[in-house]
């Protein structure tokens, strides 16, 4: 099969996926982001963050919510890599140098998840499980957010009220984007993909010799990474909430 064919049957595969899953996934997903419900731990969370999810913002109001909740997590996510060395489950790992951490920690935030060095190599366990796969779910929340502040902004044009970012954020993470990595994660246990916090093993080689594997949460990281990243996969899901939206 040559690369052009290969090309159209994905973008094919992709156009028949996608008309399948608007209807049940849109409507839950509009659903989502249209309910004046709130779960329990989602007021936990509002509270615990002083946020008012029942306030409309308008456009200004809601950038400063998107590039405070950024900057923030450019800077915890830094401090974590810069800390390593000290942290628990570090795997021995030294603190991670400060241009390779800022650029990390932009990269994930940003939901781009750039990485020039080798993850089982240089990350400890919490810098992967606090840190990365926190920005693999959040950082696809606050691109989903966007997307439905832009659709709200052509719906409700004459009013200027975009919604309420920390309530889109939350929602997005716990209701759309925490279930469907559940899932996957399971899914990738079941096949065999490691789920543990153990740590360096040497393990023998069909071939011969031994190998050096580590221990981590791989089930769960990869279970947000496929949900989550990078733009193109979350950028997939919010139309499919915006055209229920619109309806």
């Amino acid at each position: 099969m040559g690369p052009v064919l290969a090309g159209v049957l994905q973008l094919l595969a992709l156009t028949g996926a996608l008309a399948l899953l608007h209807a049940p996934v849109g409507t839950y997903m509009a659903r989502v982001y249209s309910s004046d419900r709130h779960l329990r731990i989602e007021k936990w969370i509002y509270r615990g963050i002083g946020a008012d999810p029942d306030t409309q913002m308008r456009w200004p109001a809601y950038l400063r919510g998107v590039l405070a909740f950024s900057v923030v997590g450019v800077l915890f996510l830094y401090l974590l890599e810069r800390i390593q060395g000290v942290l628990p489950g570090s795997l021995g790992f030294s603190s991670v140098d400060p241009a390779q951490s800022f650029d990390t920690a932009v990269s994930f935030v940003t939901n781009t998840n750039w990485q020039s060095y080798y993850g089982e190599q240089t990350m400890g366990h919490v810098v992967q499980t606090a840190g990365l796969a926190v920005q693999n779910f959040v950082s696809a929340a606050v691109g989903m957010a966007v997307a439905v502040a832009l659709v709200r902004g052509f719906a409700r044009s004459r009013t200027g009220e975009l919604g309420n970012f920390w309530c889109d954020l939350v929602r997005g993470t716990l209701r759309i984007l925490v279930p469907a990595a559940a899932v996957a994660a399971v899914v990738l246990v079941a096949c065999g993909a490691i789920q543990n916090f153990s740590g360096i093993h040497e393990v023998g080689q069909f071939m011969g010799g031994t190998q050096q594997w580590n221990g981590g949460a791989v089930a769960s990281q990869e279970g947000a990474c496929n949900r989550a990243r990078p733009g193109v996969r979350t950028s997939l899901l919010a139309p499919l909430a915006l055209a229920r939206m619109t309806a």
